[in-house]
């Protein structure tokens, strides 16, 4: 049986984001080229490079030029699309918290997102609480596993990682750690009541 859960937040916890339109409207461009470069760019912001870093290379795609004024305005609507917690997995969460399962979230985030993230009411069901921003390496990277079992003491068989990208669970299962993809907070409920329950 697992010891620790541990959880990504990106469309695990939270609702997938609907800022995307109104972060391209502010830069004055199409949302699906603004959709592209704003993927391509994120690893960097979520491994700790700069908002204004992030920003200035996804508006480097777009032929567009930012000053700082747009530059919180973006970061500040990107945070703030990213908030809306699905009431499923706050559930999910507050059973297993109540239950004294030891929980730990895992996220690929910028720093300003780790920063708000620690604020919010669902933050208080782990234990703790790791973002990529401040490790300086994103998921699915080998160091980022070491750092975690180091920091909250356990062995990888003691771990059961839930994410929502196949990549991730790939990088986990490598890293020695139990794994499963997020499909809903119900379909986890089942995993994990066979799990705490063996």
């Amino acid at each position: 049986m697992p010891r620790w859960i541990v959880f990504d937040y990106g469309e695990v916890i939270s609702r997938p984001t609907r800022a995307l339109p109104d972060m391209a409207a502010l830069l004055g461009t199409d949302p699906a080229r603004f959709e592209e470069a704003y993927w391509a760019e994120r690893r960097d912001n979520d491994a700790g490079l700069s908002d204004a870093d992030y920003w200035r290379a996804v508006a480097a795609r777009l032929d567009r030029e930012l000053d700082d004024s747009l530059i919180h305005r973006l970061t500040s609507v990107d945070v703030d699309g990213w908030m809306s917690a699905d009431p499923d997995s706050l559930s999910l969460l507050e059973d297993l918290h109540r239950r004294e399962v030891p929980l730990a979230l895992l996220s690929n985030a910028s720093t300003t997102f780790a920063r708000a993230g620690e604020s919010k009411p669902w933050a208080r069901f782990f234990d703790h609480l790791l973002f990529s921003g401040d490790l300086r390496v994103t998921k699915p990277a080998p160091e980022i596993w070491r750092v975690l079992l180091d920091t909250i003491g356990a062995e990888p068989a003691e771990c059961l990682f839930f994410d929502d990208r196949a990549e991730n669970i790939a990088g986990a299962r490598q890293a020695g750690l139990h794994a499963e993809l997020w499909h809903t907070a119900d379909h986890a409920r089942g995993l994990l009541q066979q799990q705490l329950a063996a």
